[in-house]
């Protein structure tokens, strides 16, 4: 399975990157950087710089039709970013349009939000975003992870950090299930 994973080139949770790619290598996926620059992305640890990785894809020149799946890692500024950029925005949405899954974390769903694909869905994600996510038309919830199935596609979406272990369990197995029912 080929998984996009989404990211600004700044910005993103290094954490929130690393252990749904490593989750997603470890079983056997194959697990694609994109951004919305060429070159490398500046992940973080909270507010403080962390390690650089390299693009693999760049929004523009691919589209939710070469991935099987989508995640969206967190951080702050990595979803306000991507949110801004309309490519970035038209990539996330196409997922839903293609009925692929897709998993988010932490701030992430701030890009669902601006994709308009969290109307009728029931939702987590960092706490701050609850009033975003209910007032985009979605349901949150205080859960460590969340599996919506309201409407043609899956997504998963979890808290924060701590919760990445169960996340990443989680977004596998509805991946699994998804491309074993297509």
């Amino acid at each position: 399975m080929r998984i996009a994973f989404l990211a600004a080139p700044e910005g993103v949770e290094q954490v929130e990157l690393t252990e749904p790619w490593q989750a997603a290598a470890d079983a056997g996926h194959e697990p694609v950087l994109v951004s919305t620059q060429p070159g490398r992305i500046q992940a973080f640890n909270h507010l403080d710089k962390a390690d650089t990785f390299p693009v693999q894809e760049v929004v523009a020149e691919t589209s939710a039709d070469s991935f099987d799946a989508l995640v969206l890692p967190g951080g702050v500024a990595n979803p306000d970013f991507l949110r801004m950029d309309e490519r970035a925005v038209s990539f996330v949405r196409d997922f839903f349009e293609r009925r692929r899954p897709v998993a988010a974390i932490c701030h992430a769903p701030w890009t669902l939000v601006e994709a308009d694909v969290v109307r009728g869905r029931v939702l987590t994600s960092w706490p701050s975003l609850r009033t975003d996510i209910r007032n985009a038309g979605g349901t949150w919830v205080d859960e460590q992870v969340q599996v919506c199935d309201h409407g043609p596609n899956k997504l998963v979406t979890s808290r924060k950090p701590d919760d990445l272990p169960a996340f990443c369990e989680k977004y596998l197995e509805v991946f699994q299930a998804e491309m074993m029912a297509a």
